[in-house]
C-alpha cells in the first residue's frame, strides 16, 4: 500500500549514510520517532507490518541506528558511541523538523531506545514534543543483578539442572555485564524468555526475531545481512557503556511531558525499578501506566491498550502546543 508520505531514505548522520522509514497520510498529522532497542535491533520490519493503523493520526518515523540493518555497512564500530549515538538521534529530530515542517516532534522508546530517548529528552528539549518510554531502562546495574537473580530463581524452581548450571558458569553480571560479554548477555536474555521474564507470547528466539526479519519485505537483502552483523557489533562495542547509568541519579527536570508504558511482568528491564525512578521525574506532566499483562514489549502484547494510550497522550499534547 502506498501513502501520502512514503520516503524511505538515507540520511547523512553524524558522517554517515544512515536509512528511516516515513510514512504518513496527512502532512498535517504530528510526528513520532520510534527509538528501536538492543542496541543494534531494528525495528522498522515490524512498523511496516503491524502499526500502520497509527497512520490515522500519525506521521511514523523508523530509524536504523548506526551499526545495524540499513545503517550497518559504512560503519566504523568505534563510533559506536553512546554520545555519538545521542548526536545522531538530535540530528535526526532536527532533519525531521526541517523536511516535514514541524517544530518539535514525539518520541517513543522501547528498551535501550529508552535510554538513548531519555537522555535526548534531557539535552534536546526544545525539539521534543512529549515522550513515551517502554521497557523504561533506570540502572543499569541493578537491572543486570535483577534480571539474572529472577531467571536463576525461575530455573532452580523448574529443577533445570541444565539451565541453572548454565546460569551459574555464566555467573552474576559484575559490574553489569556477562562474560564474554555478547554470548553470556545472549545466554541469560535467552533463559529469561523462555521463563518468561521478557515476553508472555510463546515462541523461541528464531520465530519470534529472526523469522521476521528473514522474510519482511520492508528490509532488502542488504539490510537483512546488516542487522544480522550489526546485532553482536553494536552490542560488544556499546554494552560496556551503556550499562553505566542511573537516571535516578543523573537526570534533572524535564521540559516535556514524560510517560513511562511498562509492562508489569518485564524481568528484561525489571518492573520491580521502575517507580523508584518515576517518583524522582520532574516534568510538565507524567504518568506511569501499567500493562498487567505484558513483559518486556507492550506494544506488542496489549497492542490495542497501547496505541489507544499513545493517541490519547501525544493528541492531547499536539492540541495544546504547536507542534
Amino acid at each position: 500500500m502506498r501513502y501520502l508520505i512514503d520516503r524511505k531514505e538515507r540520511v547523512m548522520l553524524g558522517g554517515m549514510l544512515q536509512t528511516i522509514h516515513i510514512w504518513g497520510t496527512k502532512h498535517e498529522n504530528p510526528v513520532v520517532l520510534f527509538l528501536h532497542g538492543g542496541p543494534g535491533v531494528p525495528n522498522r520490519h515490524g512498523m511496516a507490518k503491524k502499526h500502520m493503523d497509527l497512520l490515522d493520526d500519525f506521521t511514523i518515523v523508523a530509524w536504523d541506528q548506526r551499526g545495524t540493518g540499513g545503517s550497518y555497512f559504512g560503519c566504523d564500530p568505534k563510533t559506536l558511541t553512546l554520545e555519538q549515538l545521542i548526536s545522531d538521534c538530535a540530528e535526526l529530530i532536527t532533519y525531521l523538523c526541517e523536511t516535514l515542517q514541524k517544530k518539535k516532534i514525539f518520541l517513543l522508546g522501547g528498551s535501550w531506545g529508552t535510554e538513548l530517548g531519555t537522555l535526548v529528552c534531557q539535552r534536546y528539549g526544545d525539539l521534543v514534543a512529549g515522550y513515551i518510554g517502554y521497557g523504561q531502562v533506570v540502572n543499569g546495574i541493578k537491572n543486570e543483578n535483577v534480571s539474572y537473580a529472577y531467571t536463576l530463581e525461575k530455573a532452580k524452581e523448574a529443577g533445570c539442572a541444565e539451565d541453572i548450571a548454565k546460569l551459574e558458569q555464566i555467573g552474576p553480571p559484575v559490574d553489569g555485564q556477562y562474560r564474554p560479554v555478547f554470548e553470556g548477555l545472549m545466554a541469560q536474555r535467552s533463559l529469561l524468555k523462555k521463563y518468561g521474564g521478557h515476553s508472555t507470547k510463546k515462541g523461541g528466539y528464531f520465530s519470534g526475531t529472526v523469522l521476521p526479519i528473514l522474510t519482511s519485505p520492508e528490509l532488502s537483502l542488504r539490510e537483512k545481512i546488516g542487522t544480522a552483523k550489526g546485532y553482536k557489533v553494536c552490542l560488544t562495542q556499546m554494552w560496556p557503556t551503556i550499562v553505566h547509568y542511573d537516571f535516578i541519579r543523573d537526570c534533572g527536570p524535564f521540559a516535556m511531558p514524560y510517560y513511562i508504558f511498562q509492562g508489569r511482568l518485564d524481568q528484561n528491564t525489571p518492573s520491580s525499578l521502575i517507580q523508584a525512578y518515576y517518583d524522582s521525574i520532574e516534568a510538565p506532566d507524567k504518568e506511569l501506566i501499567w500493562f498487567e499483562h505484558s513483559a518486556h514489549g507492550p506494544l506488542g502484547e496489549e497492542p490495542e491498550k497501547f496505541k489507544a494510550l499513545m493517541r490519547e497522550k501525544f493528541l492531547t499534547i499536539a492540541k495544546e502546543i504547536d507542534v
